[in-house]
């Protein structure tokens, strides 16, 4: 099982929180690939912590659906479902719309300058096609969002079906188009504006159009 040796550590991390964050982020980008069996031992080693943050680690990764333990067998990470993907951005645009509206009460300049500055990075990348980098971006974009609704729970449910929509995108070898880059700039403006009917619509939208990328789905 080749494991990176140069990854960077998270300071400031508990040492589950640590190994939780760089096994599921293995899972996601394919170092660990799917269907590999995977030893607790090894990435002890390799993260630089003892066997029991990492089995902490595995069995949340496993009720995230990342991993599929067998007791005293093996631990192996699960395949990719392309389908899964019809699953999991309907509730994941919902939610998306929702923080969106949550968001208008509690916006600034402040947050409206980086949310501006954050797409005209996103537009950089997807014009110089670093479609990885536009990726990071495009989910920075709507973290930001996120963060301002300022509500832990939508927060919560979010990120964990933000993990594996990420995951479809790596392995799927999904593109964002300029389109994003047009969506993102109308969702800014309706956030300025208020207009909570036409900002949800759009956020939806933004999110659901994904589906069309994945072939035969």
């Amino acid at each position: 099982m080749p494991i990176p040796t140069n990854h960077e550590k998270p300071a400031r991390q508990s040492a589950k929180d640590s190994a939780f964050n760089q096994l599921q982020q293995w899972i996601i980008d394919g170092t660990l690939l799917p269907g590999e069996k995977i030893n607790d031992t090894e990435l002890a080693q390799a993260l630089g912590v003892s066997r029991t943050p990492v089995r902490e680690s595995l069995q949340l990764l496993e009720a995230q659906g990342f991993v599929k333990m067998y007791p005293g067998k093996a631990t192996q990470v699960t395949e990719v479902e392309r389908s899964s993907i019809k699953e999991l951005l309907p509730p994941l645009a919902v939610l998306q719309a929702l923080s969106a509206e949550l968001a208008i009460q509690n916006l600034n300049d402040e947050t409206i300058a980086l949310l501006e500055n954050t797409n005209n990075r996103f537009e950089e990348a997807i014009r110089s096609e670093n479609y990885y980098s536009a990726l990071k971006i495009d989910e920075k974009f709507h973290d930001i969002i996120v963060d301002t609704a300022n509500n832990k729970y939508i927060k919560s449910i979010i990120e964990s079906l933000q993990a594996h929509v990420r995951r479809l995108f790596f392995h799927n070898s999904i593109i964002l188009t300029e389109h994003s880059i047009i969506d993102h700039a109308k969702i800014i403006d309706l956030l300025k504006k208020e207009d909570v009917d036409t900002l949800t619509a759009t956020m939806k939208d933004n999110w659901l159009r994904t589906i069309e990328l994945f072939p035969g789905v």
